[in-house]
């Protein structure tokens, strides 16, 4: 059974991002993978510095964190888009987790792990503009990023008060993402 990482780049109690990952999340879990949703807000992490790191070493959030992704095979990310990118709670959060500790290699808990991309913007391209700067990062530290991304515009309108989507289609279209991821790390595992 593929193990599933699912989270958004977001700590915002509301985050569309954090809502679409839950529908994506259950397009995995209808395929058989066990998805954890973890929440950034739980692992609250300083902003990267190496001198941070030199004298505390890695803050026991990034290093729970890391667990959860090393344990993975797959990464489901939700990625909300600022000013035309990525947040930089996501950019933080992976930068502290590609920080090797003693006896791992470099870049461990990215290595050979499938990633599957969402993003939700109010907007008019859904935050696709930031997930190809997510998949171009994503694939430089060693993970394979799969091919279809799904991006959520007008993502203010697009959830029900259950956390489902108004949009059969596009409900399908997040599940399949999250199918998808599973899929693949069935067969890659």
């Amino acid at each position: 059974m593929a193990k599933i990482l699912a989270f958004a780049g977001s700590a915002r109690k509301g985050s569309y991002n954090k809502q679409l990952v839950a529908v994506a999340a259950e397009g995995a879990r209808l395929a058989g993978a066990d998805v954890t949703v973890a929440d950034l807000a739980d692992y609250p992490m300083p902003i990267f510095c190496e001198d941070l790191e030199a004298r505390e070493g890695l803050p026991e959030t990034a290093l729970k964190f890391r667990e959860l992704m090393k344990q993975s095979d797959g990464l489901l990310i939700g990625s909300p888009e600022y000013n035309s990118s990525f947040s930089a709670l996501l950019k933080n959060t992976i930068d502290w987790a590609s920080r090797p500790r003693e006896g791992e290699q470099p870049l461990e808990c990215f290595r050979g792990k499938a990633a599957a991309l969402v993003g939700a913007s109010p907007g008019y391209f859904g935050g696709y503009r930031g997930l190809q700067q997510v998949r171009y990062l994503l694939g430089n530290i060693g993970v394979v990023v799969l091919p279809d991304m799904f991006s959520l515009p007008k993502c203010h309108e697009a959830f029900a008060d259950d956390g489902s989507m108004n949009d059969t289609k596009q409900q399908a279209s997040a599940h399949a993402i999250g199918k998808s991821l599973a899929d693949f790390c069935s067969r890659s595992s």
